[in-house]
């Protein structure tokens, strides 16, 4: 069993920073936590909060602890920093598996658990924030929030996206793996990411009220700051190849790539009007047989392109006419960002959460939904044709300013107390109840 031991001198906020004049104000240090077992939704919502944290008026220092590699592929703001655990992945059944290293799960996830507990302890965060999963994959977290607990000086929040799944699953998921008591015993506020005339998960989810009372509403993260952290390269090559694209510009979004596949193929089959160019982003995880299949059909169609992994597809999305996206919260957020015209063909399984997001978003008058039971090359060339009229003003129907209310929700965090007291045991659980 490995061994790793970490002895540091106290520092946070109230400490000396090495290189900074004596008489300048220490720096909140703030560390954020992502799992990242499918997709890469979740590490790029920290990035974009880690940007709005450095770079506003709080100046905190940043570390990011995330669970892909991927994250160094990003442009990362001044004042931040990370760490990349190795990469377990879910599948589709739920179950997690390491994604790289050939190791049991057990293993993988005892060293996780002991880079996460000793960063933790070395970096002395004023401020933990986590993405979605209380106790973490597969409850890694549990060694770490006992510690940060028991010495008493970092304030824990949960940041969840706007929709986590339908009521009935949260409710026994979250019952299953304690994590109602986790949140009771760990955290002090709930920062959810949207906006509750769109999905009310207070009242949605009916939080019990110790629960309840610590969640505050940021609204949606506007996907337009991460131009701020753009990639100067990355930037020009996409330049390049828009310069390639005449007239409009159909994009297509699969997020992280993984399940993305059948909206892939959809759109490279579909017939696109005279005057328009497709584009592809594989994403990461897109299946290698699956990007050959679309750079065959691309090679054999002058009016469609696959780019692979691109970090930056700020440049893409504001010159897009059209969108057609799955229904993951960062792909969603892109759209309303930039006010385009989309159609979300959500996933279905082994979650609702984008189904329900695209539903509330299309009722709204938002969005375009097509369920993926109906997709197909005609659906997507049906509307691809179609005459939609001006792009909805997302901004006059909800809230987008969720990185504006972070620093004052983070001002008010450090202006309270802490948790106290001696958490208790959180007990195990199967590998397939946390997703």
């Amino acid at each position: 069993m490995m061994s790793l031991q970490v002895t540091v001198a106290p520092s946070g906020v109230g400490s000396a920073t090495p290189g900074r004049p004596a008489g300048d104000p220490p720096k909140a240090r703030v560390a954020l936590y992502s799992h990242d077992t499918m997709g890469i939704g979740h590490m790029r919502r920290n990035l974009l909060i880690a940007g709005a944290l450095a770079g506003g008026p709080s100046r905190a220092t940043i570390l990011l602890i995330a669970g892909a590699r991927e994250v160094s592929a990003y442009g990362v703001p001044a004042g931040v920093d990370y760490l990349s655990l190795p990469a377990i992945r879910k599948e589709g059944n739920g179950r997690y598996h390491p994604r790289y290293l050939d190791l049991p799960l057990e293993d993988l996830i005892a060293v996780r658990a002991r880079l996460i507990a000793a960063a933790l302890e070395a970096f002395t965060p004023d401020v933990l924030i986590v993405d979605k999963v209380p106790r973490g994959a597969v409850n890694e977290l549990d060694p770490a929030l006992r510690s940060l607990r028991d010495s008493g000086g970092t304030r824990c929040v949960l940041g969840l996206r706007d929709v986590l799944d339908d009521p009935a699953t949260v409710h026994r998921e979250w019952s299953e793996t304690a994590n109602y008591q986790a949140v009771r015993d760990h955290y002090h506020a709930v920062w959810v990411y949207g906006d509750p005339a769109v999905y009310d998960a207070v009242a949605e989810y009916a939080f019990p009220p110790e629960v309840a009372a610590r969640v505050r509403y940021t609204g949606y993260l506007d996907q337009r700051r991460r131009i701020r952290l753009a990639d100067l390269d990355g930037a020009r090559e996409v330049s390049a190849r828009l310069a390639e694209c005449p007239g409009r510009l159909a994009l297509c979004l699969l997020g992280g790539g993984e399940d993305g596949s059948p909206v892939a193929e959809a759109f490279a089959q579909a017939d696109f009007p005279p005057d328009m160019t497709g584009v592809i982003l594989t994403g990461p995880f897109l299946p290698p047989e699956v990007q050959e299949r679309l750079r065959r059909r691309a090679g054999a169609n002058p009016r469609l392109r696959v780019l692979g992994f691109v970090t930056d597809t700020d440049l893409l999305l504001d010159r897009a006419d059209r969108v057609v996206t799955m229904g993951g919260y960062n792909s969603v957020c892109e759209v309303l960002s930039y006010q385009k015209p989309a159609l979300v063909v959500p996933r279905v399984r082994p979650r609702q959460e984008q189904l329900i997001r695209a539903e509330r978003l299309r009722d709204l008058g938002l969005i375009d939904l097509l369920h993926p039971d109906h997709l197909g090359p005609g659906e997507l060339t049906d509307w691809l044709a179609r005459d939609l009229g001006p792009a909805p003003r997302a901004r006059d129907r909800i809230d987008l300013n969720g990185l504006d209310h972070l620093p004052h929700l983070f001002a008010e965090l450090l202006g309270a107390p802490p948790p106290r007291g001696r958490s208790p045991h959180l007990p195990r659980k199967p590998h397939h109840a946390v997703r």
